[in-house]
């Protein structure tokens, strides 16, 4: 290249992390059946930031507070990897996250035939994550089904599409990143990145738990 060689570097990048628990079979199956149990109006959401569908059951946001041991075990396991993945993508060290305080609102979600969630974001939060504990069933003339998508956080940048970046690689990629869900899936993302679930057409349940995190 005439004048020195070209430098690429991933500017106004954003972080996700995914970690996959083995052996989750046994904790999804004791969260599913206590979830379940608990689907009524004693646990449901009393202060929705959306409107509330039939299809999908949101709880209040103390789950994290449960005492119930596959509560508590899944609890370790989300919030150990949020403090990792704060750690991996900032100047903070063990010691400095240890010396902290953590803070969550957590809840599950059960959705069934049809159900959805809106595009929204959690701007009071730095980290959100979501656990996969039922995948549901996979639906072949839906591809798309309970799929969470995440909206790209640059907005307007695909106000011009052209053959020079119509094929961006995935990194600088100007489209949603799409992800269907497999049990003892986590995906940790920063709470501003706008986010929704499209529509579940299984003839069973998908059931998630999400995390807001927060450091004081």
């Amino acid at each position: 290249m005439v004048g020195g060689a070209l430098t690429v570097r991933p500017l106004f990048a954003t972080p996700f992390g995914e970690a996959r628990l083995q052996g989750c079979e046994r904790l999804n199956r004791e969260l599913e059946t206590l979830f379940l149990a608990r689907e009524n109006e004693e646990h449901r959401n009393p202060t929705p930031s959306h409107v509330p569908q039939a299809e999908t059951f949101e709880s209040r946001f103390n789950l994290f507070r449960w005492p119930e041991s596959c509560v508590q075990e899944l609890r370790a396991f989300m919030l150990n990897a949020v403090a990792q993945m704060a750690i991996e993508t900032t100047s903070l060290k063990p010691q400095d996250i240890a010396r902290l305080s953590f803070q969550n609102h957590t809840w599950f979600h059960i959705s069934r035939y049809a159900g959805s969630f809106v595009a929204h974001n959690h701007p009071l939060a730095s980290w959100s994550a979501v656990y996969c504990v039922r995948a549901g069933e996979s639906v072949p003339q839906h591809p798309q089904s309970g799929v969470l998508r995440f909206l790209d956080v640059r907005q307007g940048a695909n106000a011009y599409l052209d053959p020079a970046n119509d094929t961006l690689q995935r990194a600088y990629a100007l489209a949603p990143v799409e992800l269907k869900l497999q049990e003892g899936q986590l995906v940790i993302f920063p709470s501003y990145v706008f986010h929704e679930v499209t529509p579940f057409y299984g003839s069973d349940i998908r059931i998630t738990v999400a995390s807001n995190c927060w450091f004081l």
